[in-house]
């Protein structure tokens, strides 16, 4: 048997895989460069049995088709936008994911951004690496009292909300997959309402909802006009979630004041990326999920599904056949 990992996996689960393949006499081919490299994805997958993914492989029907004897498909980390999952289950290929491993690091960085955005630290940090001694331009505000915005009050949203409630934010939610009497929302006190409520009360509005069709450009033009004077955005979820070019013109005239994104609609953005220059926009490089002990749980999780299924044992998070 033959495992393909085509993007970076933590050295603890290349270890383990290592380690486990000798007992069912597989071949682990790690090759994190392999995503962008079509050609030669394709040719180590031709007789591979698994392949391990991020979320820069694209496992689409083009690809399915030259791994024929591919059994089980791992992805590291929550979203499925990059998986064609009616693909892969007509071709009976399993397909794992990490759901929650992650979540802890996303939740961390988004009250990271509010807090820089609410104390200006950077800005301040700068003004005197200039050799300026400026207290009045370095007064910032407190995040005790704000109103914190979440549009998806899943696994993440969830444990965002608990955190903005021990700084003493109110919290509201948008979600129609959550009911009134789900635990996050009695526990954390966090108030359901509708996406053009929240934006219109919301000092910070974090997104983390999945890709999907309805969600594709979900802040536009028009959603952008509800925001809040003053608000800050955060999406830490998927770029596409996103129409860039409203977003730039929102922070240029001021219907926006400050946006924060980890993610971006393509990636990298490219020579013509709209935000690129803005001085109200924060940006890094998609790794809001990425810290050491994110990484180690998520590779971890993914490589003994992925052996549990070569093994010919069930994994232990199958993605659902209705996600």
């Amino acid at each position: 048997m033959k495992i393909v990992i085509s993007e970076y996996l933590h050295q603890a689960a290349v270890a383990l895989l290592e380690e486990r393949s000798q007992r069912i006499e597989a071949v682990v081919r790690y090759r994190p460069e392999l995503y962008h490299q079509f050609d030669a994805l394709t040719s180590e997958l031709k007789d591979a049995d698994a392949l391990i993914v991020r979320n820069q492989t694209r496992v689409d029907d083009a690809l399915l088709s030259r791994a024929p004897e591919l059994r089980v498909v791992g992805r590291v980390g929550v979203g499925l936008d990059n998986l064609d999952l009616t693909a892969l289950r007509a071709r009976g290929v399993t397909t794992t994911w990490a759901p929650g491993t992650n979540a802890v690091s996303v939740a961390e960085y988004v009250m990271g951004a509010m807090l820089e955005h609410f104390r200006r630290f950077a800005t301040a940090s700068a003004r005197l690496h200039r050799g300026e001694w400026n207290r009045q331009a370095a007064i910032g505000v407190e995040a005790y009292g704000k109103t914190l915005g979440i549009v998806g009050l899943g696994d993440i949203g969830s444990r965002l909300a608990k955190r903005a409630r021990a700084f003493g934010m109110r919290v509201l939610a948008s979600d129609p997959l959550v009911h009134h009497s789900s635990f996050a929302v009695q526990e954390y006190e966090v108030e359901l309402t509708s996406l053009t409520d929240l934006l219109g009360r919301a000092d910070v509005v974090s997104l983390h909802v999945p890709l999907v069709p309805s969600t594709h450009h979900l802040i536009g033009a028009g959603t952008l006009q509800h925001f809040k004077s003053g608000a800050l955005l955060i999406n830490t979820a998927r770029g596409g979630l996103i129409d860039e070019t409203a977003l730039a013109a929102a922070l240029q005239n001021g219907t926006l004041a400050a946006a924060t994104l980890d993610v971006r609609e393509h990636e990298p953005p490219g020579e013509q990326d709209p935000l690129r220059g803005l001085t109200n926009v924060t940006l890094t490089p998609h790794v809001a999920g990425l810290t050491e002990e994110a990484s180690r749980r998520s590779s971890l999780h993914v490589a003994e599904d992925v052996l549990l299924v070569l093994s010919g044992q069930r994994p232990l998070s199958e993605v659902p056949s209705g996600a």
